[in-house]
């Protein structure tokens, strides 16, 4: 053996000691009856069991060439063992190599004891998990891990075995700080993930992104007013947020499921153009004049001068209060700095009300005094023409008498 091949040997992998418990990742050279091997760089090789990479239908899942991710167990006679986790009824005797390596083992929950559960692992031994341990957060029905298989996490081995204490915990949290530090190279704010609702408060909305955990305030639910936000998310529903604020320093990330929806404002000189009428509801008043929404996400300002139908007004309160329905006309918007001034539209039947309507027929405008002359010319015509064929009616009576 050449000196750099005995100094690989020494160090172990990668320039390393390999100590029970540490992991790496190494490509799969041979496939054999019981053993797949491993190459672990130079002349040295590893050995993983078959039966961890063998599904329910005797097939194995891995060939030449494969990269797998496995744990250092032990060197016995020169060999070095490896596994992806520790389980079935050979590990028993690896039980106590896989608590002093922190190499995870498999086990099934199998019953429901005071504080905890039950677990078998290593085909007969038996250990205890405790309520904490068992997920990142408490259980709310602990009966839905009977009769599950999970990775877990040796805590405790005493007794040559027969007191061992579990944690699954840990091992997710070791898992998840992994995808954190993920993320971490690759998430930036702007993007747009998948996650699942976690939990859901008054004030917001937690979700849970793979790796992190972020809050989507109740302000960046929608682009409308959101008086309830159970009404619109419950845990376990998947949704598409874009990231609004990443905090890796303090792990506080704000997101938005605001951000995924089409911009209202965007399209608003279309949908409500200058001078057209619309309805909308008082969504907050304010000294100087009352917001009224038109659309979810698109409010325009009733200045305090134009609710008062010429009456001087000290508070908009005086004539509307929140959530009445206005009929309002569009005098002015500004979509860019998302703006839309509005005033009290005239009651139906009032001059400028049909002032408005013949203008929307395509009739041209006419001032109120203006219709008012006009009246009055008709009707005097209206008067002369009925004298008129009035004297001549007349005229051949009076001939008669002279």
């Amino acid at each position: 053996m050449s000196g750099f091949a005995e100094l690989f040997e020494q160090e172990g992998v990668g320039g390393q000691q390999l100590e029970p418990g540490r992991k790496i990742t190494a490509r799969v050279v041979e496939v054999g009856r019981e053993w797949i091997f491993i190459d672990l760089g130079g002349k040295s090789e590893g050995s993983v069991a078959k039966t961890e990479f063998t599904d329910p239908e005797g097939n194995c899942t891995v060939a030449p060439g494969d990269e797998l991710e496995v744990f250092f167990l032990a060197d016995k006679k020169n060999e070095k063992i490896f596994t992806t986790k520790v389980g079935g009824a050979a590990a028993q005797a690896h039980l106590e190599e896989a608590f002093h390596g922190r190499v995870p083992v498999e086990g099934t929950v199998e019953s429901e004891t005071k504080g905890g559960f039950l677990v078998r692992i290593g085909g007969s031994a038996r250990a205890f998990c405790p309520y904490s341990q068992m997920d990142r957060r408490r259980a709310e029905n602990p009966e839905e891990f009977l009769g599950q298989s999970f990775s877990f996490l040796i805590m405790e081995f005493r007794e040559g075995g027969k007191n061992i204490l579990l944690s699954r915990r840990q091992l997710l949290e070791q898992e998840r700080q992994e995808l954190k530090e993920q993320l971490r190279q690759s998430l930036k704010v702007g993007d747009l993930v998948t996650g699942t609702v976690t939990s859901v408060r008054d004030f917001g909305a937690f979700v849970d992104i793979g790796g992190i955990e972020g809050l989507v305030p109740i302000s960046e639910i929608g682009w409308g007013r959101v008086e309830d936000i159970h009404s619109h998310l419950e845990p376990g529903r998947q949704v598409e947020v874009a990231i609004k604020s990443l905090d890796w320093d303090k792990d506080r990330y704000s997101l938005s499921l605001k951000d995924t929806l089409p911009d209202p404002w965007e399209q608003v000189a279309v949908a409500f153009p200058e001078g057209s009428t619309q309805r909308g509801r008082v969504a907050r008043l304010a000294d100087f004049g009352a917001f009224v929404t038109l659309a979810p996400g698109v409010d325009g300002l009733v200045h305090i001068s134009k609710l008062g139908a010429g009456r001087r007004l000290n508070h908009p309160r005086e004539v509307v209060q929140v959530g009445d329905e206005l009929e309002v006309q569009v005098e002015a918007v500004a979509g860019e700095q998302r703006r839309i001034s509005l005033a009290v539209a005239p009651p139906a039947g009032s001059p400028a009300a049909e002032e408005e309507k013949g203008a929307a027929a395509g009739s041209p405008a006419k001032h109120p005094a203006a219709g008012r002359e006009e009246t009055r010319q008709t009707a005097n015509s209206k008067e002369k023409q009925s004298m008129g064929t009035l004297g001549d009616l007349l005229r051949p009576k009076m001939d008669d008498k002279r």
